[in-house]
Parts: C-alpha cells; structure tokens; sequence
C-alpha cells in the first residue's frame, strides 16, 4: 500500500511540476499592437496555429484569414471546409478584435454564438472581418461575416455575446 501512495505522490508533484505560470494576455495583446503584429497574439493560441488561422490590420480594422489547408477539410466529396473549422474561426476573430482593440487584460468568455451557413465553404482562403455592435460593462456583442472569393457572397455570418468583465 506504501509503495502506491509513494507512487501516487510522486504522480501528484510531477503533475504540479508541470503546471505553467499565468500567460500575461495583456502584456501579449499590448507587444502586438506595438509591434502591429497581431500573428504574435495568435502565436499564443493553440487552436489558431492548428487551423493557420492568420490577422492582418488595415487602419482600424483587422480582417483574418483561414489559409487553404487540407486537414481543414470535412468534406472531401466537394471538397468544402469542415462546419466547426468555420464557426472555430470566426468565434477566434471575434474575440482577438474584442482583446485587440479593448487592450484586454483577459481572454473574453464566450456567452452565446449563433451561426447561419449560408453556402459551402470550399477549399479555398477564407476572410473574416467583425464589428462590435455593443459594448457594455460586462458584455460586448459582436457581428462576425465570413467569405472566400467575394466580400458580398458570404459563407457564414455569426452573432455572439461575450463576457468581458
């Protein structure tokens, strides 16, 4: 019994060994906007380097991009971008526009998001831009479109709530 609980203990210090401290999103969100490389923040965020996702700013406004890439591809058939690999890119724009341009000192938590697919997402680069329709307090709204070829032929456009208190 002895030999387990020194087993379980040393498990037990080996998990909190690998524990990591705090990431300062603030400080990663401010060395971005000096540096006017938002790739930088995205660096950070795992799910954003497995789908390429990637952020360009033109004035006040940042448009993302979600490269060609084969493992984002759900349906071989057409071929056409798997549906979560879209909503998973456009609810990350719309909380690094939201940490961007608040200079947030934490990671936005997503309350509500609402999708309509509106044609096939080929395999192709895909565009997001966002707006913040509403910025409360501990709220903020956003509006997210999405598209490839054509700014006006959507592929998808979301609404989403966030909790950023």
């Amino acid at each position: 019994m002895s030999a387990n609980n020194s087993e379980l203990g040393t498990a037990s210090a080996t998990q909190h060994a690998q524990v990591k401290a705090p990431i300062d999103v603030q400080g990663i969100v401010k060395r971005a906007t000096e540096l006017n490389d938002f790739g930088h923040l995205l660096e950070h965020v795992p799910y954003a380097k497995f789908i390429g996702m990637k952020v360009e700013r033109f004035g006040d406004e940042l448009i993302f991009k979600l490269p060609a890439k084969d493992d984002n591809i759900g349906n071989p058939v057409l071929p056409a971008i798997h549906g979560g690999v879209i909503a998973g890119f456009m609810e990350m724009s719309a909380i690094v526009q939201l940490m961007v341009f608040m200079q947030t000192a934490k990671v936005p938590k997503v309350v509500d998001f609402s999708i309509d697919y509106l044609r096939a997402g080929l395999h192709k680069d895909s565009f997001a831009e966002c707006r913040i329709t509403r910025q409360g307090r501990r709220v903020a709204n956003v509006n997210i479109d999405c598209w490839q070829t054509n700014r006006k032929q959507l592929i998808a456009t979301a609404r989403a709530h966030f909790l950023i208190d």
